[in-house]
């Protein structure tokens, strides 16, 4: 009697068993969709950064390339340009968006350079300005408030002239500004 019990229960399931599964299925993804299921009647909303240009009128000199090397002849080697380095007749100098400048600093290689941090993990640093930087590390500035003048102070780049060497910086790690800055016609 036992040996026709169980067979009953394997030809139920044999039969109705897809049918069994299904249903577990369902009712599984229905259990997903509740408990994920967001408020459809609330508004979303994001903040978009709308980043100034570093100079008015400016002309790009060097791209940035982090995959094709470009030859700096002032040090004579081959090497990544992770920044932009801009020129133009009114030197003055602009913070890309408002922030708070976290150091001021000044080396041989890259002259006088200014580095403010923003919001959503941006940090713009500006590199070869002249000696006569107008912020200090702890300064609030706003978006297009000039921070000092493009000069030939980086001695990497002294052969371009008065030029602003211009990286940016998300979470840390440079990042293309050309995906920020409106360059289409530079």
């Amino acid at each position: 009697m036992e040996i026709n019990k169980t067979n009953k229960f394997k030809n139920f399931f044999k039969r109705y068993g897809v049918i069994a599964l299904a249903g577990v299925f369902v009712v599984a993804i229905a259990l997903t969709i509740a408990f994920t299921a967001v408020d459809r009647g609330s508004e979303v909303t994001t903040n978009t950064l709308q980043f100034e240009e570093p100079m008015n009128n400016a002309v790009v000199l060097k791209d940035y390339s982090d995959t094709e090397l470009q030859y700096n002849s002032v040090l004579n080697r081959w090497e990544a340009h992770l920044g932009i380095d801009f020129t133009s007749e009114d030197t003055s100098v602009l913070s890309v968006l408002e922030g708070t400048v976290t150091s001021v600093t000044n080396n041989s290689l890259e002259g006088y350079v200014v580095e403010i941090t923003h919001s959503d993990g941006f940090v713009s640093v500006y590199s070869s300005l002249d000696a006569n930087v107008l912020v200090a590390e702890g300064d609030t500035v706003a978006k297009g408030q000039q921070i000092g003048n493009a000069s030939n102070t980086a001695t990497n780049e002294f052969t371009e002239g008065n030029q602003l060497h211009f990286c940016l910086l998300k979470d840390g790690v440079e990042v293309d500004p050309n995906n920020y800055l409106d360059l289409q016609n530079k």
